[in-house]
């Protein structure tokens, strides 16, 4: 598949993990929901979370052992954020280039990120306001970026 704004081609990384759980799989459901609460209240994001698990505690599939995914458990223990992941982590990338473009005035290629990063989020944005995880009149507003990060 084609990258989205270059004209690099190339394959994705990664492969899925297997869609059963193993014998050997040391947690069970009830301690697996356990520590994706743990680190999302340590501040990892869901992806850092599943990432975590793979890694450190050799889950393979939070979906396959507990039947939710990290987003559900999270979901039912109340700790959902205002924005999804995806979103807040652009806005993160918008604030460090605009204080870049703040500091060097110069650089055109960050203004070049800054277009390119704020269609990413209009696209993103339209996205769940379809799928309805956004409010439909909620809109970026790009001078009080920082407080979306609260």
């Amino acid at each position: 598949m084609a990258r989205m704004h270059s004209g690099a081609k190339g394959k994705s990384g990664s492969k899925r993990p297997m869609k059963q759980v193993s014998a050997w799989a040391p947690y069970k459901d009830n301690e697996v929901e356990k520590l994706v609460v743990k680190y999302n209240k340590a501040g990892k994001t869901k992806s850092e979370i599943g990432m975590i698990l793979r890694d450190s505690y050799g889950i393979q599939s939070v979906h396959a052992l507990t039947g939710k995914r990290v987003a559900d458990i999270l979901q039912e223990s109340g700790l959902t954020k205002k924005l999804p992941d995806d979103i807040l982590a652009l806005i993160k990338r918008l604030i460090a280039i605009k204080t870049h473009m703040g500091e060097n005035k110069q650089d055109m290629t960050a203004i070049r990120g800054l277009t390119l990063t704020t269609s990413k989020i209009r696209r993103l944005t339209k996205y769940y306001k379809a799928k309805g995880t956004l409010a439909q009149e909620w809109q970026l507003d790009m001078n009080k970026l920082k407080i979306y990060l609260e």
